[in-house]
Order: C-alpha cells, then sequence, then structure tokens
C-alpha cells in the first residue's frame, strides 16, 4: 500500500488541479466519439503526476525516519523506491502510470458510449492499479537492461500475492 500512495496523490491532484486543455483536444476518434473526454486535461497530467512524484519522494524520506529497516517487514530499499537516481524514473512509471491507466479506461469507456462520471465496474476502481503495474514493469525493464540497476525493481518488490492484494482491496 505504501507504494500505491504516490499512485493516489497522482490521482487526486490530477482531479483536484485539473482543468483547461483536454489531452485530446477535443478530437474524435474514427466512431465518432471523443478519445478521452473533458475529464483528461493537459494540466491535470502534469500536475498530477508531479505532485504524486513529490508526495513519493516525502513517503521515502518519512520512511526512512518513522520505520527502522530492523523492525519493518518491508526492505527500505522497496519503500525508498530504489534510492536516488533510480526513484526517479520509478516514481513516475507510478503517477503517471495512475493516470495513464485512467485515460486508457476512458478510451474504452467512450467506445461503449459510458459517460464521464458513469460507473464502470470493475474497471473505474482498477485502471489506475493496472496502469501502474504496467508502466512500473516496462521501466524496470528498460533501467535493468540499461544496467541502471542491478536486478529488475517491479519483480524486487511485486509478488503475485502483492498484485492480488492491490487488485482485490481497490476493487
Amino acid at each position: 500500500l505504501w507504494l500505491i500512495l504516490p499512485a493516489y496523490i497522482s490521482n487526486g491532484c490530477a482531479a483536484l488541479l485539473g482543468g483547461g486543455t483536454p489531452i485530446d483536444f477535443g478530437k474524435n476518434y474514427k466512431d465518432g466519439k471523443r478519445i478521452f473526454g473533458d475529464g483528461k486535461t493537459w494540466r491535470g497530467l502534469i500536475l498530477g503526476t508531479l505532485f504524486g512524484m513529490i508526495g513519493g519522494f516525502g513517503l521515502s524520506i518519512a520512511a526512512k525516519i518513522i520505520m527502522p529497516t530492523e523492525y519493518n517487514f518491508i526492505t527500505f530499499e522497496k519503500l525508498d523506491f530504489s534510492g536516488f537516481p533510480i526513484m526517479i524514473p520509478i516514481l513516475f512509471s507510478i503517477c503517471f502510470g495512475a493516470l495513464f491507466g485512467d485515460m486508457v479506461k476512458s478510451f474504452f469507456k467512450r467506445r461503449r458510449g459510458i459517460e464521464r462520471g458513469k460507473d464502470w465496474l470493475p474497471f473505474d476502481q482498477i485502471d489506475f492499479i493496472i496502469g501502474v503495474l504496467f508502466l512500473s514493469f516496462i521501466v524496470s525493464f528498460f533501467l535493468q537492461i540499461a544496467n541502471l540497476t542491478k536486478s529488475n525493481w517491479f519483480f524486487d518488490t511485486f509478488s503475485i500475492l502483492h498484485i492480488i492484494f492491490l487488485l482485490l482491496v481497490f476493487y
């Protein structure tokens, strides 16, 4: 849950601070429906990602202060997002991934004719988690390929049980 908090910050800040120019610039897809809709804006995407990353840095510092390593069941290498500067692309993948997952869901929601604000179960609940997991996996893979990390951060951090837990909790 600690690792998903930056995603929550991103989602909340995108909603609170968003507005302005839509990401799809008001354009329609080839089916005649909006690509994402008015709820997905550039300001929300940028500020949501930025504030989520700032929150992630803060959480990393807080983890080192309030939870001594020897008493924690999760290693601090995981809680501090693998350390600076590698934590920058990892935090980006978590924060942007949450908003990316929400945009992908909105794309398919528009295709199905579901209006903005209407529920689309279970996707309205797990879209950002899937986005976080997907983008974190991709970024971790490229960090490992580029020899910037010794091992794959994603696999070191998320077991299949963690993933199932996150999907169930946020469903």
